[in-house]
């Protein structure tokens, strides 16, 4: 990813604004403490230290930006603070609506919706809008129970 991604500008430029980068040599504690067990893998943690979302192996720089703000959503999301969560999907959804994580970020929205207003009806929207656009994703069929909302 060093020769490929991250001298691409808008991977260096997001980076720049939105995170904290570190690079740990995979035989350091912290790769340890976070089970890297091969390279690259990226960890997204909040400010406390908690991993909120991962990848591993090599991603494109129109891969990588959209996987790192999905994380960043997670991280907002889980900590209960949706309009951050929103903002980052909204980035997402915008400028990667077919990078490989839109269907999660689809998934994640639909939750945020509801633990934000406790309505299921964002629950259902986000099955129905990747059941229409990714039939046979993953994220489609974790979601599937929520078409009987």
């Amino acid at each position: 990813m060093d020769a490929v991604t991250y001298p691409q500008k808008a991977v260096e430029v997001f980076l720049a604004d939105s995170m904290v980068a570190l690079r740990i040599p995979s035989d350091q504690p912290l790769a340890k403490e976070f089970k890297v067990s091969w390279t690259p893998t990226l960890v997204t943690l909040d400010w406390n230290g908690q991993e909120h979302h991962r990848t591993v192996g090599f991603l494109a720089a129109e891969e990588l930006v959209p996987s790192l703000l999905l994380g960043s959503a997670k991280v907002y999301s889980d900590l209960e603070l949706f309009d951050k969560a929103f903002g980052c999907l909204g980035k997402l959804f915008s400028a990667y609506p077919a990078s490989d994580a839109a269907p999660e970020a689809i998934f994640v929205h639909g939750v945020c919706g509801y633990k934000s207003t406790h309505n299921p009806a964002p629950l259902k929207q986000a099955y129905e809008q990747l059941q229409k656009t990714y039939p046979q994703n993953e994220w489609t069929k974790r979601a599937y129970p929520y078409r009987l909302l």
